[in-house]
């Protein structure tokens, strides 16, 4: 029921944000950031999980107003750890658990090439993302504690990022966005 819940409304988010995109699109003739398709691969310091972990991110842009973009995101990350957990009627020991991560949300970037004075090659931004994340975590057998422990992802997503890209050509560029939860190294593909 909550996946249900939460498949409705990134989809709902995601025709809200097209509907904005398209307007944004007919008021404006500077240029355009949106359209843009960033697939992006990097490393997570996740203050919480004691290392850095690899994460995944897909998202895509949309020019809301000038020099502004929204881009709904999804991305992916999965860490395994060990919990010392007591018990006066099972063994105490190490159990592991795997916990897997979905962040969906949306990412809003103003873009700063007009005053940076940047030329056609370059983009230099700053940006924020918010939104929750799936988890699930599973637990090895013969474990009988509490599910919860251990287990540190948290619902809420929020990141701050600084980052640039660099046009390869009209239609590619190259990526590096750094940020407060992961930083990326990716590849921007303009529609």
């Amino acid at each position: 029921m909550k996946i249900t819940k939460t498949i409705f409304k990134s989809t709902f988010l995601l025709l809200v944000l097209i509907s904005l995109q398209a307007k944004a699109q007919e008021k404006s003739s500077a240029e355009k950031f949106g359209k843009t398709l960033n697939l992006g691969a990097g490393l997570g310091y996740y203050g919480y999980l004691g290392s850095p972990s690899f994460m995944g991110t897909i998202n895509y842009e949309f020019d809301i107003a000038k020099n502004f973009t929204l881009a709904p995101f999804i991305g992916f990350y999965s860490y395994q750890r060990e919990y010392y957990w007591v018990n006066n009627k099972y063994p105490n020991g190490y159990y592991s658990y795997k916990t897997t991560v979905i962040p969906i949300g949306v990412k809003g970037t103003y873009y700063f090439d007009q005053l940076l004075n940047a030329g056609q090659k370059w983009d230099f931004y700053l940006a924020g993302s918010v939104g929750f994340s799936y988890r699930r975590t599973v637990w090895e057998n013969g474990y009988y504690g509490d599910v919860n422990e251990g287990s540190y992802a948290r619902p809420l997503y929020l990141n701050a990022h600084v980052g640039a890209e660099y046009h390869l050509a009209s239609k590619v560029g190259l990526f590096l966005d750094l940020s407060t939860g992961v930083s990326t190294f990716g590849l921007a593909i303009h529609l």
